[in-house]
């Protein structure tokens, strides 16, 4: 079931003519970029001041301490269950739902559950749990009476993206990421690290050190269900929550780990780079940790130099790297919609079976066939890069003077089709 670890989307015979898609989507992001040059001469998103208040009835609901509990224990039971899973069950991901729990019902899940609902791991987070329920032993090792020490501000979400790096590691590189054993002693790792970090800086920590947190509230800033900046619960534009994103250090790395890990996905199963796995003489897995480390280096790097380019030619701004970060989120959400749509709707209802004891029906078939498929992926990675272009126009535009606003996104535009006829190719070739 290897499946698991790839998303079913990688497939070097998708029936749809390349030239017409990368003229299509070269088409759809310089006839965009024009219309917006022309008819869009204001910034128009105003962040988490804007959204229309759901219900007060709604919101106490919502915020009732009977539903966040309710919430954290089940987040808890399904981290325990996944646990048992994993302990007792054959380690054999034919026969074992934990490996499917892992890389399809939440790492794929997690993206449709952000988008829906918002930064849904926050209130679900077991580890969150965990180290609430620590603190409350009557034995517990007590917190420094001056209490929990400051987390620097420069750490930021770097170790949200060391997280993600790591988890996708052991998603695409190691040497067997369906293994039981592999997944708990990741799980434990991962748990220990950050019940040692959350008992020195609080629960405030996991925030942004956790990876899945980091990852969910990225998503969950183009969900229309929303918090606004006085804390009431709102249905909004997403993309005013998408130029909420706080710009911090470690942003652009967390959204590069994404953006990277899933092309090198998409490229792992060409046949040439199998070929290279196979051959290579520091052997298969130190290639593909290679691979993916330049993956993300590759999509870190141009959006550095299109930073770069952006500030010679728009002129200084602060905050050169982190101003267009939040543009790379819809394209991320794009590369993860074309990439693992079919993972998602055919091994999670069969993961669901396997947990339940009911797996016993034909292997589940794809919902659509390839030329739906293929159009699904062009259509996902064209419109999160035409919605990049979007939101990067509309903060260019409070950022440069109005004559320099639409020369000063020259550079976000060669990047955003360099980065679509890349992940077209990747699909197509």
């Amino acid at each position: 079931m290897t499946a698991l670890a790839h998303g079913i989307g990688s497939r070097h015979d998708l029936p749809i003519s390349p030239f017409y898609a990368f003229a299509g989507a070269f088409t759809a992001l310089f006839v965009s970029f024009l219309a917006l040059g022309l008819l869009w001469s204001s910034s128009r998103f105003r962040g988490d001041r804007s959204g229309l208040a759901l219900p007060t009835g709604l919101q106490r609901t919502a915020d009732a301490p009977a539903t966040r509990a309710a919430l954290r224990g089940l987040g808890l039971a399904a981290f325990l269950a996944l646990l048992a899973s994993l302990l007792l069950a054959p380690d054999d991901p034919d026969r074992n739902a934990g490996p499917g729990a892992v890389y399809v019902l939440f790492w794929v899940g997690l993206v449709p559950a952000s988008l829906l609902l918002g930064p849904v791991w926050r209130l679900l987070n077991p580890l969150r749990t965990l180290h609430r329920l620590l603190h409350r032993l009557p034995h517990r090792v007590r917190v420094p009476p001056r209490g929990y020490a400051p987390l620097p501000a420069r750490l930021g979400q770097w170790p949200a993206a060391a997280g993600l790096l790591g988890f996708t590691w052991l998603e695409l590189a190691a040497p067997d990421p369906a293994s039981t054993t592999s997944l708990l002693i990741a799980l434990s790792a991962y748990t220990g690290a950050h019940l040692a970090l959350a008992a020195r800086f609080g629960e405030r920590w996991f925030d942004d050190g956790d990876a899945f947190e980091a990852y969910s509230a990225l998503l969950a800033r183009l969900s229309p269900l929303g918090r606004r900046h006085d804390g009431r619960l709102v249905l909004r534009n997403p993309f005013h929550g998408l130029d909420a994103t706080p710009e911090r250090p470690g942003l652009v790395a967390t959204v590069c780990v994404l953006l990277g890990s899933t092309a090198y996905d998409g490229f792992s199963d060409h046949p040439a780079w199998i070929d290279t796995l196979q051959t290579s003489p520091l052997g298969r897995t130190p290639t593909a940790t290679l691979g993916l480390l330049a993956s993300v280096a590759l999509v870190a790097t141009l959006y550095c130099l299109c930073a770069a380019a952006t500030r010679l030619v728009g002129g200084p701004h602060p905050g050169p790297l982190t101003a267009f970060a939040h543009s790379l989120v819809p394209i991320a959400l794009g590369y993860l919609i074309a990439h693992y749509f079919s993972l998602l709707v055919t091994e999670g209802p069969r993961t669901v079976s396997m947990a339940l004891g009911t797996d016993n029906g034909p292997d589940p078939l794809p919902p659509l066939g390839s030329g739906g498929l293929a159009a699904l992926q062009v259509i996902a990675v064209v419109t999160g890069h035409v919605l990049g272009v979007i939101a990067a126009h509309d903060r260019a535009l409070r950022l440069f003077p109005p004559h320099r606003a639409v020369s000063g996104q020259l550079p976000m535009l060669a990047l955003m089709i360099t980065y679509t006829l890349g992940g077209i190719g990747l699909l197509l070739n």
